[in-house]
């Protein structure tokens, strides 16, 4: 992932999510919970993209 991509991205994320919060009427609830996923979502695809979180279709649950 080069520099230039993950500036774009990150700032395609946040004008996209600036949009939706002031145009899109919703209730504050709503809002807030669209917040959270939308970060945890960006959080974990920069672990991805710097290589900081392997492939979690490798890991196995019990037995």
């Amino acid at each position: 992932m080069s520099l230039v991509n993950l500036v774009v991205t990150l700032v395609l994320v946040g004008v996209g999510l600036w949009v939706i919060n002031t145009y899109v009427p919703m209730d504050r609830k709503i809002r807030q919970i669209l917040n959270v996923v939308v970060v945890i979502f960006v959080i974990i695809w920069l672990l991805y993209g710097f290589g900081l979180m392997g492939n979690m279709g490798a890991m196995r649950v019990g037995g």
